[in-house]
């Protein structure tokens, strides 16, 4: 079986021409749902930015635990080296060289004709392959370059270090037929192209791409680019169709998820929408705050004070400062905060507070044909309270066996579970927040029992509402 690779260029193309609609925490969302799906490349765009795109890329390569991360690289050295900085610590690094090839666009990107051109390609290979294997040459506009340019442009790459090369039909007005050929003229043609990985990125202007693709696999193609949502090349679900229903007859195969593809293309097609809905098919239920705002360790105390202001606490001089320390010990280790581990910060150094109420022991119980009850024992000034509640969930159950012990209901303003550790003995961290009087108080709770993680939390908010109301 060949195995053919999935190179997503999704987040390369919102680089270029949509960042600014998708927020940090969106890319990096993203990034992780084409990592969960197996494709085998996920390709970023050139840094235009270098401070924001630096730190986004970076972000990203500490989320991408399998896929191949590409960082696209300028037509300078200089930029291929700040390109790699930016990807260096992802777990499989990539360069892409991505290079105008028809007489047209040299002229036009680059004021050069063929034989500087080709100087150039030379320098900026050698220079990415000081850094790492994993060099890919993108020859754009390739199906409009004259052949035997093309031909020696792809040779003279792979001779300075190129590990993959691939051909862009810009124009967009191949048939199969061509494609094919094209592709197969090109195995045929350069001496060193059995030394590399040939790749094609084919537009779907004529809404033939799929079968472009199918084409140039047939002729030797080995790495396919596509995208997760339409972006004018071979949308990922569709060729992942063809090549389950005919893989096996072809003797192809691809490592993606393709039981996982359907939702990730929903969730994508919905971040890249102009004007979003209120439902997002990211929502799990739980809720992430007002907005998403990422801090950086570059961050002024002034700067984390309106964010922890726009998340609707209200701390004092002390508690803010605490924050900030706890933030900027996180900030150094991974290079931004989001509002989420934000919450988590106030919670666990902000208000700290004598614990007026403990707990001494909780039964849930609850399961699929029964309501979920609880009956929880906390402790209050050496006395034993008891209380119990029914609830549509083992979680509001306890809360409201809580509310039934201090015979108070606090307005639930957030509440947020994920796990802080993997493998079946995980822990669970907790968040609540609860508004009382106008202020807003946050509890962390931590557990193996992700129950038991809850209740933590809401006792830990509650102390702090009961310390200040004294």
């Amino acid at each position: 079986m060949n195995n053919i690779r999935i190179s997503d260029i999704t987040l390369r193309e919102i680089g270029k021409s949509r960042a600014a609609a998708l927020s940090f925490k969106e890319r990096v969302e993203i990034a992780r749902t084409l990592d969960r799906l197996k494709v085998d490349e996920i390709e970023l765009p050139a840094i235009q930015d270098p401070k924001a795109d630096v730190l986004s890329n970076k972000t990203i390569a500490s989320v991408v635990t399998s896929a191949r991360l590409t960082a696209a690289a300028g037509l300078t050295e200089d930029s291929v080296a700040e390109a790699w900085d930016s990807v260096r610590s992802a777990r499989k690094p990539a360069l892409h060289i991505i290079v105008p090839t028809s007489a047209v666009q040299m002229e036009y990107m680059c004021h050069r004709k063929a034989p500087a051109m080709l100087e150039l390609i030379v320098a900026l290979v050698k220079k990415a392959r000081y850094y790492t294997e994993r060099v890919e040459l993108t020859a754009t506009d390739a199906t409009r370059a004259e052949t035997s340019f093309l031909y020696q442009m792809i040779e003279a790459a792979i001779q300075a270090g190129a590990e993959t090369v691939t051909l862009c039909d810009s124009a967009g007005i191949m048939t199969p037929a061509e494609c094919g050929a094209f592709v197969q003229a090109v195995r045929e043609n350069v001496p060193s192209m059995d030394r590399a990985t040939l790749g094609v990125e084919l537009s779907d202007s004529l809404k033939m791409a799929v079968a472009c693709a199918a084409a140039a696999i047939d002729a030797g193609a080995n790495v396919i680019k596509t995208a997760i949502a339409p972006m004018n090349v071979p949308v990922t679900e569709d060729l992942a169709a063809y090549i389950t229903a005919l893989g096996d007859s072809k003797g192809i195969r691809t490592g993606l998820r393709t039981t996982e593809l359907a939702r990730a293309a929903a969730q994508t097609r919905w971040l890249l929408q102009s004007e979003r809905s209120a439902g997002s098919p990211f929502d799990s239920g739980v809720s992430d705050g007002p907005s998403t705002v990422c801090l950086t360790a570059g961050d002024d105390i002034g700067e984390m004070v309106k964010v922890v202001r726009h998340l609707g606490y209200d701390l004092t001089e002390e508690d803010n400062a605490k924050v900030y320390e706890s933030f900027q010990r996180i900030a150094a280790k991974k290079h931004f905060v989001s509002t989420r581990e934000l919450d988590a910060i106030i919670a666990s150094a902000a208000m700290q507070v004598p614990a007026a109420y403990h707990i001494v022991n909780y039964v849930i119980t609850h399961g699929n044909t029964i309501a979920a009850m609880a009956n929880i024992i906390l402790e209050k000034d050496g006395k034993r309270l008891q209380g119990s509640g029914l609830g549509d969930g083992p979680v509001d159950a306890a809360f409201l066996a809580i509310e039934q012990i201090t015979g108070h209901h606090y307005e639930l303003d957030d509440f947020q579970i994920q796990a802080v550790t993997e493998g079946r003995e995980a822990m669970g961290s907790a968040l609540v927040k609860l508004r009382a009087g106008g202020r807003l108080y946050s509890g962390n709770g931590i557990s193996t029992d992700v129950i038991g993680a809850s209740i933590r939390a809401y006792i830990s908010a509650l102390n702090k509402i009961v310390y200040e109301e004294a």
